[in-house]
């Protein structure tokens, strides 16, 4: 049965060079049941201190930790009923992958058949039947992510809190085993914390991103919503790739924004519930897809093309401003499409509706 997890005021602070530092910093968050939640941001940032505070290995120096409800701030790991993977794996090298998996359910005093049985059925689930009697060197580095995975499981935890489980893996090979922990954690309802600082891990795996910056919670909110509307230019540089422009707030309307930008006039989004007084600065930012490149006939930001750049799907663009500023643009490859050279003057076409702006 999966639970709700709340963080009330999370806060854990360390002594570093005879001063106080605070790792987490007063974090306010609920989980909802059988929910994907991944903890993303850069090292340091706090998230796999929140995640090992939510395990039991760390201890709050203030705040609550709530499982439906009841405080376990102060409960032992192993009274918490969760299930932890770590990026190292941590199988034992001496012991076959029956018993690898087998161990926390004979630390539970489980035997017999129903341990047997219980063993099988989680390396089913994840792809890796009749494996038993091997050893983990016998394994590849994507198979043993499996087994440890199994063997988390294999103990039925209300929750799955994972930490960078996928960092020791080739591209390709997380590509797939995401797909399959996603896969497992809605066919089981579990409610699961993953941290990671990959973007596109984050992305593709969540319900909810949580984005951490020294501390504390920059923004939670769905992966369309990250990307479309970021709150910070943090969020907006962290979360895929951002063009930050400056531009002047001309008249705020019901639910758009005009703003002037390089001599050019735009509506654009505004972020809800934030105030925008008429000639007030903002932070105008647009993803490289949503830039094109045209002729110097059509309207648009003057500009000329620094980098140019063939990545098999797509072209990406680097191109500089008048004033210097270089931003990036992507065009989908197709055969026979225009191109521009490098050094070549350009007009760069913005979608408007693709812009979001943030008060400066």
């Amino acid at each position: 049965m999966a639970v709700q997890i709340s963080l009330e005021h999370l806060t854990k602070t360390f002594i570093k060079d005879k001063s106080e530092f605070r790792a987490v910093d007063d974090v306010h968050l609920t989980i909802n049941k059988g929910e994907l939640v991944t903890f993303l941001g850069p090292s340091g940032c706090g998230k796999t201190t929140t995640l090992r505070m939510i395990a039991g290995f760390e201890a709050p120096s203030s705040g609550r930790i709530l499982f439906d409800g009841r405080d376990v701030t102060d409960i032992q790991v192993n009274r918490r009923d969760i299930g932890f993977v770590f990026q190292n794996y941590a199988l034992f090298p001496h012991m076959t992958i029956f018993d690898n998996v087998a161990y926390g359910l004979r630390a539970r005093k489980q035997s017999g058949t129903a341990l047997s049985g219980k063993v099988r059925e989680s390396l089913e689930l994840v792809g890796l039947p009749k494996v038993e009697d091997r050893y983990p060197n016998q394994l590849s580095g994507g198979e043993q992510q499996r087994v440890a995975l199994a063997r988390v499981l294999a103990l039925e935890p209300q929750v799955l809190l994972m930490d960078e489980p996928l960092s020791n893996l080739d591209a390709k090979l997380r590509i797939h085993m995401r797909t399959e922990i996603r896969r497992i954690q809605k066919k089981l309802g579990l409610t699961c914390l993953y941290v990671t600082h990959d973007q596109k891990e984050a992305l593709t795996l969540a319900d909810r991103i949580v984005v951490m910056h020294k501390g504390r919670v920059e923004q939670v909110d769905t992966p369309f919503a990250l990307y479309a509307n970021p709150a910070t230019l943090f969020v907006a540089d962290f979360i895929g790739q951002a063009n930050v422009l400056k531009g002047l707030v001309s008249e705020m309307q019901s639910e758009t924004l005009s703003v002037s930008c390089y001599n050019q006039s735009y509506q654009v989004r505004p972020l809800p519930g934030r105030a925008y007084p008429s000639g007030s600065s903002v932070s105008l930012i647009t993803r490289p897809e949503s830039l094109r490149l045209g002729s110097l006939k059509e309207s648009g930001l003057n500009a000329t093309v620094k980098l140019r750049t063939f990545v098999g799907d797509r072209i990406e663009y680097a191109v500089e401003l008048p004033d210097g500023a270089v931003i990036h643009a992507e065009e989908p490859y197709m055969v026979g499409m225009q191109l521009f050279n490098e050094g070549e003057r350009v007009s760069i076409i913005v979608s408007p509706a693709d812009v979001v702006a943030l008060p400066v």
